[in-house]
């Protein structure tokens, strides 16, 4: 459960030649990268804030691209526990649905990957009452594989996650799988996994993200498109994506 930051005035250039790149696998993050639930978590969290005695600003200061049971460590350790955050997150989509909104071009992304059978699964800090509820909502693709917050013992950046994520694509040692994240904390994760990773400006500037050095750097996922999926004899799929408008930043302009 996580929210966004303030971007600074200076706008980024996304000008950069497109690339065509080849993958076996993909392991998408959820917040931020399929779905922007940002005004829902604010609210939320404003009420759980409440509930626990904590300033909702002091949660919502560290929140993004945590779990929430790694928040509750530090600021309620009482509530720290799976069947409270299960149920505190499981209740973010039934209340505050109409918040949530697509990242541009995830839909398209997810549906054309489904529809060719490419290997992908979704590896996030949310519990599975969340992204079940907000794929649910909005009634996106759902993985075969899912890699929740209760799933590892550390969260992001930790890499534990999309390795499991490798082993449940039958990826293990595969470092031409495509990890497709939002925040520095989960391009790290990727990075360290060994894994390609798209860095998408959403919930952080430019330039944090850019910071996190993921290997390509786009505004969202307008700029990915599928060109191609073919079977190997293997009875793998490789998958060859374009990527369009890539970051340069001012600097390096």
């Amino acid at each position: 459960m996580t929210v966004g930051e303030t971007r600074p005035a200076t706008r980024p250039s996304y000008t950069g030649a497109s690339v065509q790149v080849t993958f076996d696998g993909f392991l998408f993050d959820m917040d931020g990268t399929i779905i922007d639930s940002t005004d829902a978590v604010v609210k939320h969290w404003h009420t759980v804030g409440n509930e626990i005695g904590v300033a909702p600003e002091v949660i919502l200061e560290t929140s993004h691209g945590r779990r929430s049971i790694d928040i509750l460590k530090l600021i309620a350790p009482e509530k720290a526990n799976w069947e409270y955050v299960c149920d505190m997150e499981g209740r973010l989509p039934k209340l505050y649905g109409g918040d949530a909104v697509e990242i541009p071009g995830a839909r398209a992304l997810l549906d054309s990957l489904r529809a060719q059978k490419a290997p992908w699964a979704i590896v996030t800090s949310g519990t599975q009452p969340l992204v079940n509820g907000w794929l649910g909502v909005l009634n996106l693709p759902k993985p075969e594989h899912l890699i929740s917050a209760e799933s590892v013992a550390n969260g992001k950046p930790d890499p534990t996650c999309y390795n499991m994520g490798l082993k449940a694509l039958s990826l293990t040692g595969n470092h031409n799988v495509l990890v497709l994240e939002d925040s520095p904390a989960g391009i790290q994760a990727g990075k360290d996994a060994g894994c390609k990773v798209l860095g998408l400006v959403t919930s952080h500037t430019a330039e944090q993200v850019a910071k996190a050095s993921p290997d390509w750097i786009v505004q969202d996922l307008t700029s990915v498109r599928v060109v191609s999926i073919e079977a190997q004899s293997d009875g793998g799929v490789q998958t060859t994506l374009e990527f369009s408008n890539l970051l340069v930043l001012p600097n390096n302009a």
